[in-house]
């Protein structure tokens, strides 16, 4: 990789989840970690681990401590360099070329000036690279993006530069702290693999998802937050199509409160599960389970059990 002049930008591992918890992202010493390296190594960080369990807003969050300015690829099936990296202005070309033939300008000149920066179209990739000021980039959903794409990536968090034929090579001004994000619904290459720091983000333990929900919901007391959290671990441990995200049992968190419960009951577990639940199939599992065992919810009832 060629020499970037960098400053570290984070004194340590515990100014990194310090940092975070004051944005409200509760990290444990794996994550901060990952992150405390990924900028002292200049590494990007491929981001693995169930839908919904945080990690878009891992970087989103180091973006908010650093002050730094948030530049996202939301990739999708179909994502081409013209979308990922730049693409140049046709029409403004156009009317320029237009423009020029009212003059004695010889074609040299015209193209000379038409492939310019005035011309140019950014898109997230050149634009974090070329950026003067510091830069979270977030590569989003990267598994969904085809084989050739994911070589175009490769190529540009390798060196961090660009060859753009009209104007050169384009090489970045201060590395980016870059996040790839993967649902793992397809395998990635074993070099865009190698390139990056690794980081596994799962569902949170109990006592660290009732944090989060407290953190998070504010009006919420201790004990119901306590009951959240292991109802809907309990949830997890069943065969579901789709297990409830931590944005879910925050949403549900939100929904309890709005209704005024104080203390889950099966009743209420039941009539809100399609806020934990999004397939019909497992909100009527759970509701088998929840009613066929009514102690299984009164067992995360606050107080003496």
């Amino acid at each position: 990789m060629s020499e970037i002049e960098t400053k570290p930008r984070f004194e340590s591992v515990d100014a990194v989840r310090d940092g975070l918890r004051d944005t409200q992202y509760l990290a444990d010493e794996g994550i901060a970690g990952i992150v405390f390296l990924a900028d002292r190594l200049g590494k990007p960080v491929l981001v693995e681990g169930p839908a919904g369990t945080g990690k878009t807003q891992l970087a989103k969050s180091v973006a908010e401590m650093m002050g730094a300015r948030l530049i996202r690829l939301q990739c999708y099936e179909g994502l081409d360099e013209s979308r990922a990296l730049y693409e140049w202005n046709y029409k403004k070309q156009l009317l320029r070329i237009q423009a020029e033939r009212a003059d004695d300008s010889t074609w040299n000149e015209v193209e000379e000036d038409i492939f310019s920066d005035d011309f140019l179209l950014e898109r997230p990739l050149l634009e974090a690279i070329r950026s003067d000021d510091q830069v979270v980039l977030l590569i989003d959903e990267v598994d969904r993006v085809e084989v050739e794409t994911e070589a175009l990536l490769l190529e540009i968090l390798s060196d961090y530069q660009v060859s753009i034929p009209e104007l050169g090579t384009v090489t970045a001004k201060q590395i980016p702290l870059v996040f790839l994000t993967s649902n793992a619904t397809r395998e990635l290459s074993e070099a865009l693999k190698r390139r990056c720091l690794y980081l596994h983000v799962d569902y949170p333990d109990l006592e660290r998802e009732r944090e989060i929900v407290l953190t998070k919901v504010p009006d919420i007391s201790e004990a119901l937050a306590d009951q959240v959290a292991r109802i809907v671990r309990s949830l997890r441990q069943l065969e579901l199509k789709k297990a409830p995200s931590v944005s879910e049992t925050l949403d549900w968190a939100r929904t309890l409160l709005l209704l005024g419960v104080t203390e889950v009951d099966s009743d209420t577990a039941t009539s809100t599960a399609n806020i934990l639940l999004k397939y019909q199939s497992d909100i009527a599992k759970a509701v088998r389970e929840l009613a066929s065992d009514q102690s299984a919810v009164k067992a995360f009832a606050p107080g003496p059990k």
